[in-house]
């Protein structure tokens, strides 16, 4: 880029610090912007043009309607503020304009125009002329159009089903296919070998925002003692300047008066984020020219995603239905209910002081329940989930690849640039060990062990400030229940609704379950301004990696807060009771809480139910109201000058700003839903239905908020969902081994099971035929009173009569017995049970990743180059081929991961069938017929 001027570099000695620290700044002039020397006097400063509105309020030009709008820098006028600090505005002043000189000195052009509602706000436009759009996208290394794209499209596979998919596809007439090119990196030696058609549009109006950006980005503006401050974010965050953002095309409502604006914000709002276009396919590839592609892959992830979630949806939706239809045939909850069954059977209390003893009927309601969510539908769809999430990974890594190649992002990380903040502290010069050449680094290796340690134990300290809130709700959990107990009715009540349906477990679980939440959601609110804070430390090179550090981070604390609760109920309570003459106390003072005699099913159903179903309408009042209510009592400010003509760029900044890390929160809400959706399903089936309904909402609502509340985003590079993709393999793995689990030890279902095929028939049994008939009875051990320890004089025994034994929910052998407590063979049978189930499960979910690993290679095919498109070509399909073997690779580690898990798990099944002697009663192929 030819020298237009000097650098305006403003020199101080001693100035108040007004924003988030000084940067040493050594290297960033001499490898991205040229460093022309500084002066010190104001009077060299180069100020914009001052225009007047021309009064076309749809125009994207400067006034002489040829120099396009690439961005907008929005300031209030020092001279009109009505502050009486006059020094600090003076010192505010001359940074900007020291700033938009340096922008001159590199080859921008800026005109000025005074806001038409408020006479204190001042509109800086920028254009960039094709001098500046060559050389720094040739910097940038940005792909661009070489030839025009011949080569033929595969042909669908579905080709019957054209006019179905017809149908939900986007109107072809009124979005028009995006023309296909072969592209290379842009060089200027090289220019005559591009398809330039028209130089206006060569470069499209993201690529340009995307170019201007990144020098506002690296521009400088100040220096104090060879410490130097640089770049649009911070005059924003120091509030010198208002706002910075590209600008939308047009109006949403309606198509501009301009011939040559493409209206594509009007074609996206009317095709994609209008309710009546909820049933349609999204325009992904205009999405992709209009937003860039980091918005693209999103978008196109959350709708892959959705589309997976239609088939869980129909699958859970029919196990729930076989579940509410068959709950009238649920034998063992008909003993319950039955009053001469569980009316006459008396419970031991469940604390030691206030607790009483109460009988089984109490908990008829929540039985009938637990038959809807706890019955064999339940377990077929615990399977089912753990092969659909596998294959829900295989088939997005597959649609990725194919994005990556039609973007021409599989470069991509050759082409990032390091952020300007990491190459500002760049003072440290070592030797690279291979190209032996000299490199700039921010920190020594010891100073990067240092960051690394701080920064993993302030995420250490906030990981156990979770589980202490988590086990603070355990506490409540187990001191509230003790008041509930104290009120629990003695008998059965039907004509009261409160006695009928609030039991002492469900109360307890409701209150603990919305104390939860409310913790959660403080909690987030506060780690996430400590997570940024702890990232901005740590300095990453690039923003994928920056993005990337504070994505592992955020999810670290997410995962924790979010699922410890659900970890809790699901393999933790009810699981290390005791029995009532020998029970087990938390903190040595109370007593571990017990689980229904029909399980903690239902207790993890409820805690699954408020925080997914919290987390949702609180996410949708942050993402919807908060920005609408925003803007109407902005439109209400502005009422009096609405009479006005505004130009494009006001109604713009009257818009609310979505952030740099708007798409990590979106993103960050989907993968903890992901995780809601895939490792407790087994405890609620309508959890991908749930999930569904709010997806196909949160795609149009996303696509409402960008397109008609937020400013236009600056445009940005992506090659794939980034730290998301491990983050939902590691789900994967542990949803497979959870789901397993939750079915083993937290649902009764196997137990059932092995009751059914072999404790009801001899020679344990006394039914003639298989049945469920007397399992209440039989997974009901007996206690006798007299063995209490400590017996608690407060326990009211003359109400419910003087009963010399109670009952308890274990497997263990009555007094009198030789091995009188102790585990009885029903237990070690049942154990058995489960964890044959837990490694046949983990196999079937195992299959299909086995299959594609299989396949992932041979279905590479590659063409060889013809001619100098072609070569680029062949050389995308090399990268496509890497990600595919990246993608075996990460198969093979699954499958490790998996057979890990399965070998513990089948020792420990051999050694439990040695325990059980050479005859049990317990038959593996009974229980898997």
């Amino acid at each position: 880029m030819k020298k237009m001027s000097r650098n305006v570099l403003l020199q101080m000695e001693e100035e108040e610090d007004d924003d988030d620290g000084d940067i040493v700044l050594e290297n960033l002039g001499q490898t991205i912007v040229p460093d022309l020397g500084s002066l010190e006097s104001q009077h060299d400063f180069r100020t914009p043009e001052f225009e007047e509105f021309n009064g076309k309020p749809d125009s994207l030009f400067f006034n002489d309607g040829q120099r396009r709008i690439d961005f907008v820098l929005v300031y209030e006028d020092e001279s009109r503020k009505e502050t009486n600090k006059k020094g600090t505005n003076e010192k505010q002043r001359r940074k900007r304009q020291a700033y938009e000189s340096n922008l001159i000195c590199h080859g921008l052009q800026l005109e000025a125009t005074r806001s038409v509602l408020d006479d204190k706000l001042v509109f800086v436009k920028v254009h960039a002329p094709w001098e500046v759009l060559c050389t720094y996208a040739e910097i940038m290394h940005i792909k661009l159009p070489l030839k025009p794209n011949d080569l033929k499209n595969r042909s669908s596979a579905f080709g019957t089903l054209n006019w179905f998919t017809k149908v939900l596809s986007v109107d072809e007439s009124i979005i028009k296919p995006e023309q296909e090119f072969f592209t290379a990196p842009f060089e200027k030696n090289r220019m005559n070998d591009f398809y330039i058609v028209d130089r206006d549009a060569f470069f499209n109006p993201a690529t340009r925002s995307r170019i201007v950006y990144f020098i506002l980005s690296r521009v400088k503006y100040q220096v104090i003692n060879n410490v130097s401050k640089f770049g649009i974010n911070r005059l924003v965050n120091s509030g010198i300047y208002k706002a910075a953002f590209p600008l939308h095309d047009c109006k949403f409502r309606r198509q501009s008066e301009d011939p040559s604006c493409p209206n594509e914000r009007y074609l996206l709002y009317r095709e994609w984020a209008h309710p009546r276009s909820i049933y349609k396919k999204q325009p992904l590839d205009l999405i992709r020219k209009y937003y860039g592609e980091k918005i693209g892959i999103y978008f196109a992830w959350l709708g892959y995603y959705t589309q997976m979630l239609l088939l869980a949806a129909v699958v859970g939706v029919a196990c729930f239905l076989y579940g509410y239809l068959n709950q009238d045939n649920c034998t063992w909850s008909k003993e319950v209910c039955h009053p001469d069954i569980g009316g006459k059977i008396i419970m031991c209390p469940q604390c030691d002081r206030l607790c009483p003893f109460w009988k089984l009927n109490i908990t008829c309601e929540s039985s009938k329940k637990l038959c809807i969510f706890d019955s064999f539908g339940t377990l077929v769809f615990a399977v089912f989930m753990g092969v659909w999430v596998t294959l829900f990974l295989e088939f997005w890594k597959r649609r990725q690849a194919e994005l990556e190649y039609e973007w021409d992002t599989v470069e991509l990380q050759q082409e990032e640039q390091a952020r300007p903040e990491y190459e500002a502290r760049c003072t440290h010069v070592v030797i690279d060990e291979i190209t032996q050449e000299e490199e700039r680094i921010p920190f020594t290796a010891w100073g990067k062990c240092i960051r690394i340690t701080l920064c993993a134990s302030a995420v250490f300290f906030w990981i156990l400030l979770i589980i202490a809130s988590v086990i603070g709700i355990i506490v409540y959990r187990l001191s509230v229940f003790i008041v509930f107990s104290a009120k629990l009715p003695k008998n059965i009540n039907g004509t009261d609704p409160i006695q009928k349906y609030l039991t002492p477990q469900t109360a307890t679980s409701i209150t603990a379950s919305i104390i939860s939440f409310i913790i959660i959601m403080i909690l987030n609110t506060i780690y996430e301004k400590v997570a940024i804070m702890i990232t901005n430390f740590e300095l990453p090179r690039t923003q994928t990696d920056y993005e990337n550090s504070l994505t592992m981070k955020m999810f670290l604390f997410q995962f924790v807060n979010y699922y410890s609760s659900c970890f809790y109920i699901a393999f933790f309570k009810g699981k290390f009771v005791g029995y009532p003459g020998d029970p087990v106390y938390w903190l040595g003072k109370y007593r571990n809480e017990e689980c229904d005699p029909g399980g903690c099913l239902l207790g993890l159903t409820t805690q699954l139910t408020i925080i997914m179903g919290g987390k949702a309408i609180w996410n949708n009042i942050q993402e919807v109201l908060l920005p609408w209510i925003m803007n109407l009592i902005g439109r209400f400010h502005r009422v009096s000058g609405s009479e006005k003509i505004t130009p494009r760029w006001e109604q713009d900044y009257h818009l609310q700003p979505m952030g740099k890390l708007g798409l990590f929160y979106e993103y960050l809400e989907m993968i903890i839903q992901f995780g809601f959706v895939t490792l407790f399903v087994a405890s609620f089936p309508l959890a991908p239905l749930l999930a569904l309904v709010n997806n196909i909402l949160e795609i149009r609502v996303d696509a409402w908020k960008l397109t008609t509340q937020f400013r236009r985003l600056v445009p940005e590079k992506a090659q794939d969902i980034g730290a998301w993709q491990p983050i939902m393999q590691g789900i994967a793995i542990l949803a497979v081994v959870t789901n397993a689990m939750i079915i083993a030890f937290t649902s009764d279902m196997i137990p059932r099971l092995v009751y059914y095929w072999s404790f009801s028939v001899p020679p344990y049994g006394d039914h003639t035929s298989y049945t469920m008939e007397g399992y209440i009875n039989n997974t009901l051990s007996i206690f006798k009173v007299a063995d209490f320890k400590n017996k608690s004089k407060g326990n009211p025994y003359s109400d419910l009569g003087n009963h010399t034994t109670c009952r308890y929910r274990d497997f263990r052998y009555p007094p009198g017995h030789p091995q009188e407590y102790k585990h009885n063979i029903y237990y070690w049978h049942v154990i058995a049970a489960k964890l044959a189930f837990i490694i046949v499960m983990e196999y079937l979910a195992l299959l299909p990743r086995l299959g594609h690993s299989g396949m992932i290679l041979a279905h590479c095919n590659l063409r060889l180059p013809v001619d100098c498109c072609m070569c680029y070509r062949f050389v995308d399909e090399i990268r496509l081929l890497e990600q595919l073997t990246s993608d075996f690779i990460d198969s093979l580690y699954y499958i490790f991961s998996i057979s890990i898990i399965s070998i513990f798990f089948s020792v420990t099944f051999f050694f439990l069938l040695l325990s059980l002697g050479p005859t049990p009663c317990f038959s593996v192929s009974n229980f898997l017929s």
